[in-house]
């Protein structure tokens, strides 16, 4: 009962993502690689506002890290700015013998990429740039919610052994993912999310070798 109430909160809060009839920000990205069931993406530079918080259920840490964000985008900075909103909201899940972190990200449109309002003190923000780097990405329909994601990114996975071995390519901090979600709480069907997994070595595709952290 209580990961139910958890879940519509989250996607109370989440509601601003797709708003019918509105185009909003998403990062760039070229698409270099397509199959059936998943996708290779070269994404430009980006910048982020994120939010982390050390939990074990994905659906809990999401809501908790995201009620941050949320606050900032809504007045909650040193300009008193109302961020125009983007998307996808991405929720980073690193895991180790410690725990699982988790990082909710806010993409910052163009207006404020390079100089986004400062957000309270209080909040615990981090403002993050991203160098380009290529992404592997599985769409996934319905509500991201632990069980759903972890059959997904094992479906990902699966996906991308053969393709990665053949080119010479690897998944980058194999202990990581991303779950990108891309819809309003009112939209129960029709519903887009994608895992995310970086990966280098794929210098043909114009894919940046990877340096570490992103």
């Amino acid at each position: 009962m209580k990961m139910v109430k958890g879940l519509l909160v989250l996607m109370a809060y989440l509601s601003f993502l797709v708003v019918s009839g509105h185009a909003i920000d998403s990062p760039q990205y070229t698409l270099v690689y397509s199959q059936s069931d998943f996708q290779i993406r070269l994404y430009r530079q980006s910048s982020w506002m994120s939010a982390t918080v050390h939990g074990a259920s994905f659906n809990k840490s999401t809501k908790d890290s995201f009620h941050r964000v949320y606050k900032y985008i809504h007045g909650a900075n040193l300009n008193a700015s109302h961020l125009v909103m983007t998307a996808p909201v991405l929720t980073s899940v690193t895991s180790s013998a410690h725990g699982s972190e988790y990082s909710v990200r806010f993409f910052l449109s163009p207006k404020y990429e390079e100089s986004p309002p400062q957000p309270y003190p209080e909040l615990n923000l981090q403002f993050e740039k991203w160098r380009s780097h290529c992404v592997a990405v599985r769409v996934f329909s319905g509500f991201a919610v632990d069980d759903t994601i972890t059959k997904e990114i094992k479906a990902l996975q699966t996906s991308l052994d053969g393709y990665l071995y053949g080119n010479r390519a690897a998944v980058e901090e194999k202990n990581s993912y991303t779950i990108a979600q891309y819809n309003a709480s009112y939209h129960l069907t029709g519903r887009i999310n994608e895992v995310w997994m970086n990966i280098s070595g794929l210098t043909a595709e114009g894919c940046p070798s990877y340096g570490g952290k992103y």
